[in-house]
This record gives C-alpha cells, sequence and structure tokens, in this order.
C-alpha cells in the first residue's frame, strides 16, 4: 500500500528508510531522501560510499533489502522507462549511427519512425550533435559520445533522470565544458536529476543541493540547500560564495570518514 503522504507531498522522487545488504554486509543504512519536479540533487562521496548502489536501487537494478522506493504514486520494483540512466563508461551502441542510437529506446517502446526521427533530431539538437547525425560512435570523441548518452537517456523523456559520474572519465576540459551544457539543458528541459560524483566543485556547480555520503556503511550524513541562481556560468567557481560553499562540502567529508 501508497504511503497517501507521498501524493500530497507532490514528490517525484521518494526514497524512505532504505537499507541495502550485500550477504552480511551492510552497504546501506537507512536512506531516506525527496525530491520534487524539477530537483537537481547530487550524492557526493569517496568510492564505496554506496552512491552507485543507491542509483541503481532507483534505477530498479537492485531490490533493496528493507524500505521503499517511491516515484510520484508508484512503488519501484524494477526498471522502468519513467527512469533513464546515463553511466560513466560509454553506453552507446557501435553499431548504430548517433541518431540510431538516440531513436533506440522510442523504437523499443513502438514509436513509429517518422515521429521517432523527428523526436530524436530534436535531442540532438539540443546536445550540440546537429550534423553528427550519421556518424558512428567510433568517429566521436569521448566528449561527443557522452552526448549521444545524454540524449538518448532524455529522448525517453523519464520522469527522472539518474546519472552515475557521467563526466569522470573525461579530460578536465571536456569535463568542464559538458558540465556547462548539461547543466543550460537541465535549465531548458526541467527534467528531475539523481546525479552520483566525486567531485566537489561538480556537485556544487551543477545541483540545487547536495547530500555528502558517509562510508561503512553508507548514510547521508550533510544535506547543503545550494544558494546560486541561475543561469550559473564558470566564473561562479572563482566566486567567493562558491569557495566558502566548497569548503562547506570538504568539511562534511572530511567528518564522513572520506580520505581526499
Amino acid at each position: 500500500m501508497i504511503d497517501s503522504t507521498d501524493n500530497a507531498s507532490g514528490n517525484k522522487l521518494r526514497v524512505h528508510g532504505m537499507s541495502m545488504y550485500f550477504d552480511d554486509l551492510l552497504v546501506l543504512d537507512d536512506i531516506s531522501l525527496e525530491m520534487k519536479k524539477s530537483d537537481f540533487v547530487s550524492l557526493l562521496g569517496p568510492s564505496g560510499c554506496g552512491k552507485s548502489t543507491l542509483l541503481n536501487l532507483v534505477a530498479g537494478l537492485l531490490t533493496p533489502t528493507s524500505g521503499t522506493i517511491y516515484r510520484d504514486e508508484t512503488v519501484v520494483v524494477g526498471p522502468g522507462p519513467d527512469r533513464s540512466m546515463v553511466f560513466q563508461d560509454d553506453a552507446v551502441f557501435p553499431w548504430y549511427t548517433v541518431v540510431q542510437n538516440v531513436e533506440y529506446g522510442l523504437r523499443v517502446r513502438g514509436m513509429e519512425k517518422t515521429e521517432r526521427r523527428v523526436k530524436a533530431q530534436s535531442y540532438i539538437d539540443l546536445v550540440g550533435l546537429t550534423g553528427r547525425e550519421d556518424a558512428f560512435p567510433f568517429q566521436l570523441s569521448g566528449g561527443m559520445r557522452k552526448r549521444v548518452d545524454v540524449a538518448r537517456a532524455l529522448a525517453a523523456e523519464p520522469d527522472v533522470l539518474l546519472m552515475d559520474e557521467p563526466f569522470a572519465s573525461l579530460d578536465a576540459m571536456t569535463k568542464t565544458r559538458l558540465q556547462t551544457e548539461f547543466l543550460q539543458i537541465w535549465e531548458d528541459t526541467q527534467t528531475t536529476v539523481l546525479f552520483v560524483t566525486h567531485d566537489v566543485e561538480e556537485a556544487l556547480f551543477l545541483s540545487e543541493r547536495v547530500f555528502v555520503m558517509s562510508t561503512d556503511p553508507g548514510r547521508l550524513a550533510f544535506e547543503l540547500d545550494v544558494p546560486f541562481p541561475h543561469p550559473r556560468n564558470q566564473e561562479l567557481r572563482t566566486s567567493t560564495e562558491f569557495q566558502e560553499r566548497r569548503a562547506e562540502l570538504i568539511g562534511a567529508l572530511q567528518r564522513s570518514g572520506a580520505e581526499l
């Protein structure tokens, strides 16, 4: 039975009292968080704190040992088209062109060819790959392949977009550029985003809220409401307030047991 308070609160995503064991190892302990429509929330913490496990639970790829995950009024019991995932590693199909990759989820859902081509093109344009529609992944840079991943996830028009360190494998300049571009996409689409990272500046630059996770077991140890208005640009990173919030997050990570 679904708790009626979820519907009343208007949450797009709610994780309630969730814990996760792998065999006898407690990985996540009593996790609760709420996200409303258009929220951008980051989970920040060191490797091994359970960030990706939490994301996989929300995606329905894992089943929690205890607790419940709600998407709107619906209990999450497995994967679904209401949640799209962008992984750290490239998830593009190497045998498909850019447009075929972006169309993939729409084709699986049975969307007619002309309609899905129009929709796919709109997201290709959105991520800045206009003119690359017929290119294969081996013809693209790492940053371009990541744009294909994002376009394919957004084309499914999910209620919640789940992102697992999507820019971590990119060089610093490409990573910074894609962070700015993705933030603009989020501002345009207002998709609800749950974002996993171990990068303090990335979490602070992108998010509306940041949760710092502790380790052994993973818990939500600290929450920061990010005060910066939109649109955001690279100059924000050098501002005094940004550096103060950065120091606050680093302090929270140190208190949670992270090795920096």
